[in-house]
């Protein structure tokens, strides 16, 4: 019987090449972004799943509610773990997590004084600059996040001052001709500060947001510089690494749990007793970490789960297209089957065999395709680039998944593509199909009403893809052309390393502004629309009702002048080493009541509540942050930083300016890593999400419009063979070759207007869900709707052309012959 039915697929097949190329080719690509989509969400969706009683995993987070205005912070007061661990009950862990300060990298030295390697060689040491991946944190941490320990305990090697436990795969780094055991007891060096390796663990293989590659003991901390620089003791103000994780013990629940935690942290923090808001402690579950962009960890990738739903959504809208291309193609080949059936009924054949028949060549059909997807999937890894992490590859051992992904989903299609046609042509009624009244190919048949409804269908969701394309490309072009309200051209930012000693940060300075083609230079902190900015304890005594998270900027007298940014009142900061006077823009000089910008002059704003320091002038605003966030209150202090900002004649001088600012660098700092960015790239950098997301588009614009013209191309050869002595009776009585394209492509031009009519609403309705998560969103223009409706009435009208003019110009003698 099987050899039967694969004989028979086999003749179908041959018959109609054209369709089963459309329908594998259609599948194909339907179950390739299928399979590549299903790696990245089971990627995505793995993340610190392996941890013991999960469930009762919380990270410690702070909302804060100003005046209407809600603010988010992922970290906590550093003291407040500690306060936790004696004062808190119902927590079965309470765990500190710190990281390595400044921007979570470390330059780490290894001393050339290696036993296993032989000295003259090795007496000068090595240096790793940027290492990442490096924490603080308690013996507890490995009970919250279990590893497999090589050499030592949690206890025995995280519990004293300046140690340090490596992973396996960090050991081997920097001790390459060691053996594990032999690395413990040696130094390394982070930065400035000297460590000794106190243990090895397992390279954690789960996917997790709370890993690390080098683990610092906390007791570190209150025994170096770095008490005061995590703020250990303020508990109102906070680093960005300073994060707290806490399980809680069976029976605890997460409300009595933030109850405790708001407890402690009011007792602790400055009395606010006209403040209308303030902050509030919040647990964030472990299973919302990865997922959630408001709260995540100092350095962790956060990944989102509308575009996660949104891939998934494409998955099945390709695999849609394509089954429904499938059950058009087999229903319009009804007509060439009806008399196949008719004698296989009448010779005894069964609908319940028919039908395993037909479900059969769908199988087959499904199984190729399979195959050929398999092949396909690496080229789709490069369409999804932008959503796919680091360490995602096209593997299939990786991804034992997949293979029972794709065992469940052959079976699924076959039903869905396959089920319809083979029910419809098993029921044909062999007598009236042997004397051709059955069925016939008029345009009023359920048969042609269904292919009709299905083609919309596809070109809907074609529709849908080609405007939201638009849409997003309209939004970024607006993002990126707006005025921000400050310079953003030929400007560039460097960082200089950890120094405490001022004068060679000056020297730099002096020797910058002193290179051909730098038009001005100024140090001081992120620029105006840099990494976001931190949020200072600022408050205004006259005004004690009023406590908005502020933005803070600081920077030298040159700052503004360089970024061109506008006083609207007063006068520029007199840079310093120190805080002495503070610009506002106008949007907190609005919030503090103050609708003329000149009568904030000569105010006073105390900072983190100990210095007031006199309001000087009044900035214009301008958007530190892209167009997603609002404009946010700012204070500017003139106050010297760490980070250079250089401002070029112009762009065109970029090359030579840029070697000659490394070299003025290395010769203050020459073991230092020289990295700079120009600021025209970090504000590109804050539509990432949205530029993925239309790259995103273009591929499922593409694949959408790809398969619906497979499919359409499908019919319209279908039509024209059927009609093809239609044709030629109508050629013979005089018609043009342009009335006959007309004829032929009438309907299916119909059909692709009417899906442009239903797609138009839904995409209306969704643009306008899309564009209210910006502040300041580009207007809804009807053009682009035209736009994209012509565009797809244009490729439709494309590939009708190919078959309908080919049929148009045939000889009609040829088609009348054989009447």
């Amino acid at each position: 019987m099987l050899t039967t039915y694969l004989t028979n697929a086999t003749r179908v097949f041959r018959r109609s090449r054209l369709f089963t190329f459309i329908n594998i080719l259609g599948l194909s690509i339907g179950i390739s972004a299928a399979l590549v989509i299903f790696w990245i969400a089971d990627y995505e969706l793995s993340f610190d799943r392996f941890e013991p009683a999960r469930e009762r995993i919380y990270k410690v987070v702070m909302e804060g509610s100003f005046d209407g205005n809600i603010a988010h912070a992922s970290a906590v007061p550093a003291p407040l773990g500690a306060a936790v661990q004696t004062e808190g009950t119902g927590f079965q862990l309470t765990v500190p997590y710190f990281g390595y300060q400044r921007d979570g990298t470390a330059k780490v030295t290894v001393p050339g004084n290696s036993p296993a390697a032989n000295s003259a060689a090795n007496t000068k040491p090595t240096i790793y600059n940027k290492q990442p991946h490096i924490i603080y944190v308690t013996p507890d941490y490995f009970r919250l996040v279990p590893h497999q320990w090589l050499v030592g305990s949690p206890q025995s090697s995280m519990t004293n001052p300046f140690t340090v436990v490596l992973t396996e795969s960090r050991a081997h780094l920097y001790f390459p001709n060691e053996s594990l055991p032999a690395v413990v007891g040696r130094q390394l060096t982070y930065d400035n500060t000297p460590m000794t390796v106190s243990g090895i663990v397992k390279d954690e293989r789960e996917h997790t947001d709370l890993g690390g590659a080098e683990f610092i003991s906390h007791a570190t901390i209150a025994k170096t510089w770095l008490q005061e620089n995590f703020m250990m003791t303020e508990w109102n103000d906070w680093m960005a690494y300073s994060n707290l994780f806490l399980k809680l013990a069976p029976g605890t629940t997460p409300a009595r749990a933030e109850a405790q935690l708001n407890a402690i942290y009011k007792k602790y923090s400055k009395p606010q007793p006209n403040n209308k808001g303030g902050w509030q402690i919040k647990l964030l579950p472990l299973s919302d970490l990865h997922f959630n962009s408001l709260y995540h960890t100092f350095g962790q990738r956060v990944a989102s789960k509308p575009t996660l739903y949104g891939l998934l959504a494409i998955a099945a809208f390709l695999l849609l297209l394509a089954t429904i291309n499938f059950v058009n193609l087999s229903t319009a080949q009804a007509t060439r089957r009806a008399k196949e059936i008719g004698v296989r009924k009448t010779m005894g054949g069964s609908r319940g065999r028919l039908i395993r028949q037909f479900l059969g060549e769908t199988f087959f059909v499904v199984l190729i395709a399979t195959l050929l997807s398999m092949a396909l999937t690496p080229v789709l890894m490069e369409a999804f680039a932008g959503f796919i992490p680091a360490d995602l590859h096209a593997d299939w051992f990786h991804h034992p998944g997949s293979l029972l992904f794709l065992a469940l989903l052959i079976p699924i299609l076959t039903l869905l593509a396959g089920a319809w046609p083979a029910f419809l042509l098993s029921g044909f009624n062999p007598v009236k199909v042997l004397k051709d009244q059955h069925y016939t190919p008029g345009s009023n048949t359920s048969g042609a009403r269904l292919r009709r409804t299905l083609t919309v269908g596809q070109f809907v969701i074609a529709q849908f893809f080609v405007i939201a394309t638009l849409l997003v490309a309209k939004q970024i072009h607006f993002g990126l052309t707006q005025d921000l309200g400050f310079r953003r051209t030929a400007i560039l930012n460097f960082e200089t390393p950890w120094d405490s000693v001022n004068v060679h940060k000056q020297r730099l300075l002096d020797d910058v502004k002193s290179i051909p083609g730098v038009e001005m230079a100024s140090r001081g902190f992120f620029p105006p629309g840099g990494e976001g900015g931190a949020f200072g304890d600022i408050s205004f005594k006259p005004r004690p009702d009023i406590k908005a998270g502020v933005v803070t900027r600081w920077g030298d007298s040159n700052y503004l002048r360089l970024y061109d940014i506008k006083l609207l009142a007063g006068r520029n900061v007199r840079g310093g080493d120190t805080i002495s006077e503070v610009l506002i823009n106008n949007t907190y000089a609005r919030l503090l009541g103050f609708d003329d910008p000149a009568a904030a002059l000569g105010k006073r704003l105390t900072y983190y509540g100990k210095k007031e320091v006199p309001i000087v002038g009044v900035m214009a605003d301008f958007h530190e942050e892209s167009m997603h966030e609002a404009i946010q209150p700012l204070a500017f202090a003139g106050q010297k930083g760490d980070i250079f900002h250089i401002r070029l004649t112009s762009p065109t001088v970029a090359a030579g300016v840029i070697d000659k600012l490394q070299k003025a660098f290395h010769a203050v700092y020459p073991e230092a890593d020289w990295e700079y960015t120009f600021l025209d790239d970090r504000i590109a950098n804050w539509y990432k999400a949205e530029q993925d997301i239309m790259h995103l588009l273009y591929w499922a614009t593409a694949l959408t419009i790809g398969i619906s013209c497979l499919g359409l191309l499908g019919l319209v050869v279908y039509t024209t063979n059927s009609r093809t002595k239609e044709i030629g009776i109508r050629k013979v009585l005089g018609a043009t070759v342009g009335s006959i394209v007309r004829i032929l492509s009438t309907e299916f031009l119909r059909l692709v207007l009417l899906a442009s009519a239903i797609a138009i609403p839904v995409a209306w309705w969704a643009a306008d869900r899309w564009l209210s998560n910006f502040a300041y969103r580009t207007p809804m223009s009807a053009w682009v709707f035209v736009a994209g409706g012509a565009l797809l009435l244009l490729v439709a009208l494309f590939t009708l052309s190919f078959q309908t003019i080919k049929t148009a110009l045939a000889n009609p003698v040829k088609s009348l012959r054989t009447e």
